[in-house]
């Protein structure tokens, strides 16, 4: 089972960007998605979340700005990030929760992508 992240780049403040989270390989199913981010010389940070089922919580400071969403049927999470602030700038990964075909005897197993890059200037 593979992530695969895509969407980052440089925008100025007030600016949008989209990412795309696709998970790939050996899926039987997937159920809570996330996207986290993490600034230099921070702490990675849970900054929205999604249900199997589309229940949606975010962390305060990206409330009303961005928008998570997920297409079961291509197993991929979607972050829309509007009025984007330089405080936003950070590397954003992805996480579902999947069971891999191949262990299903393992049940649910996280799985993380690589990271994309957003960099918002001012």
């Amino acid at each position: 089972v593979q992530l695969v992240e895509s969407g980052g780049g440089l925008v100025q403040a007030g600016g949008s960007l989209r990412l795309s989270c696709a998970a790939t390989g050996s899926i039987f199913t997937t159920n809570g998605m996330g996207w986290y981010r993490q600034a230099p010389g921070k702490q990675r940070e849970l900054v929205a979340a999604i249900t199997r089922g589309g229940s949606t919580n975010y962390v305060d400071s990206v409330k009303g700005r961005f928008t998570i969403s997920r297409d079961n049927a291509k197993n991929t999470m979607y972050l829309q990030m509007n009025s984007l602030k330089p405080e936003d700038t950070a590397v954003y990964y992805c996480k579902a929760e999947v069971i891999d075909i191949t262990r299903i005897g393992t049940g649910y197993n996280d799985y993380w992508g690589q990271g994309t890059q957003v960099t918002v200037s001012s």
